[in-house]
């Protein structure tokens, strides 16, 4: 089953609440997306470790219920 948009955005912000988060439907199917998420917390972390840390917000969904994500990360004024 296809995970909402809404759920998305709700995973990562629990996990990192100052996050700005934007998601796009790529292929308008549900299954494949793509996140910008901003977020001071990303200070000091490169860009695989800030990766990590919204991949792990998402816990293990990714490549199951949701099928793909194209993921972009960066801290506020520091783009």
């Amino acid at each position: 089953m296809p995970m909402a948009a809404q759920e998305i955005e709700k995973l990562i912000r629990g996990s990192i609440p100052d996050a700005e988060v934007t998601i796009r439907d790529l292929a308008g199917d549900g299954d494949h997306y793509a996140a910008r998420v901003v977020s001071r917390s990303f200070e000091g972390m490169s860009r695989i470790k800030q990766h990590q840390k919204v991949y792990a917000a998402l816990g293990g969904r990714v490549g199951g219920e949701l099928h793909a994500l194209q993921l972009e990360t960066a801290v506020p004024n520091g783009e």
